[in-house]
């Protein structure tokens, strides 16, 4: 939430997004700094009983760290208001922020639904560590009529990534949700190669929840790792019964600030993946350059997709840009300002290719400054069974790239002297 003295909500919501990266969770005012302030405290201070009571059920201010921050508060605002959400609860990293959405929404005996083109350790969750809790997922292909066929009476929740990891699929966001609501459920989308509502706000075409890995494009260094779930302004929970049972339900007892508050209770105060305040900071920090960045990334990504797809050396190229792609509709539909800064391709001997690229750089991260390669077959898909790598568009000849934001030239003549 964000505090009185932030930017006046009636104004902000007129803002573009540029301004609102900048200005959202700073205040005003003589003596105040113009900047988010790092606050490394474990604990804050209450001056009466019943400011400490009314705090510890309302989380609206500060308690102890494990809970809330200041630091962090004015970073959660901000991503608030680029996803264009309602709330937002910022944990220490994007396998955290997964792993708390999918627990707002399911218990034991509930059934996730959840696009086969996902990050692999989204994979890992749905596979190895929901059913220990009793929670099923079954992964489908990425199209509506594969997720309606696979949706049952226990499902709770839709799962699905605005840009496939690392296949590069753009998923029907209006379709899923429509899909996902007509049962009850919710959609959750990990919007992290959205970066941050710049290319993509799902939560406008439907979605419940959105999550990040903050480590990518938010903070877009490569220096710190961070999380976070932003819930939308409309969801209906009156079909699930972690919202419903009970007396008084969670539902009537928090309303429409049930979701986030469930995500705020499981994922820090309850399980303690809590995002230390320097984190918050460097993550602000890097918020305020994001649309620079990724706009010059996403023109950069958009040139090697279409010079990589002429290579000789080069089989499948996965990037929505280009118009021989068959998400280029889906992406025009739902990315605005680019196409993404990620893409994968084929070459027929990843590691010669890798041991002779001499700029870009082998490394298992995406949305830093530098332009980042990987060979997911072995690396970020590697432990998945080898139908499900297949099945996320991994081959053992994939090879997923990053840009980053070095000149064109340089970057094409590495990629073409190691085709070479």
């Amino acid at each position: 939430m964000t505090d009185a003295h932030d930017l006046p909500s009636d104004l902000a919501a007129d803002l573009a997004y540029d301004t609102l990266a900048v200005h959202t969770g700073i205040g005003r005012g003589t003596g105040v700094g113009v900047g988010i302030a790092m606050q490394q405290m474990a604990a804050f201070q209450f001056d009466s009983l019943d400011a400490a009571a009314e705090e510890f059920q309302t989380n609206a201010g500060s308690s102890y760290a494990r809970i809330q921050n200041p630091t962090t508060k004015a970073l959660e605002a901000r991503i608030t208001a680029l996803e264009g959400g309602s709330d937002t609860v910022c944990l220490s990293s994007g396998q955290a922020a997964s792993f708390t959405a999918m627990l707002s929404a399911c218990r034991a005996g509930d059934h996730i639904v959840a696009t086969s083109s996902l990050f692999g350790g989204s994979v890992g969750l749905l596979g190895n560590v929901l059913p220990l809790m009793g929670i099923t997922a079954t992964l489908v292909e990425n199209t509506p009529d594969a997720v309606r066929a696979a949706m049952r009476p226990q499902t709770r929740l839709v799962w699905a990534e605005t840009i496939g990891n690392p296949a590069a699929d753009v998923a029907d966001l209006s379709a899923l949700a429509d899909i996902a609501h007509a049962q009850g459920a919710l959609l959750g989308v990990d919007n992290t190669w959205g970066g941050v509502g710049l290319l993509c706000r799902p939560l406008t075409f439907g979605a419940d929840m959105v999550t990040h890995s903050l480590t990518k494009w938010a903070s877009g260094h490569g220096s710190v790792l961070g999380g976070s779930v932003t819930v939308g302004t409309a969801h209906d929970l009156s079909r699930n019964p972690i919202y419903t049972e009970g007396e008084p339900s969670l539902l009537s007892a928090r309303g429409a600030g049930a979701l986030a508050w469930r995500q705020r209770w499981f994922g820090t105060s309850q399980l303690g993946m809590v995002l230390p305040p320097q984190s918050a900071y460097l993550i602000a920090l890097g918020l305020e350059t994001l649309s620079l960045r990724l706009t010059r990334e996403c023109q950069t990504a958009l040139a090697l997709a279409e010079f990589l797809s002429g290579h000789a050396g080069v089989g499948r190229v996965n990037y929505p840009g280009l118009g021989s792609s068959e998400h280029h509709a889906l992406g025009q539909q739902y990315l605005s300002g680019g196409f993404g800064a990620v893409m994968s391709f084929e070459v027929a001997d990843p590691a010669t290719f890798l041991a002779r690229l001499k700029v870009i750089r082998m490394a298992p991260n995406l949305g830093d400054t530098r332009t980042l390669v990987v060979h997911p077959w072995t690396t970020t898909h590697g432990r998945m069974p080898e139908a499900a790598r297949r099945a996320a568009g991994v081959t053992p000849q994939s090879i997923r790239m990053s840009v980053g934001v070095e000149a064109l030239a340089d970057l094409q003549a590495d990629l073409a002297q190691a085709l070479d």
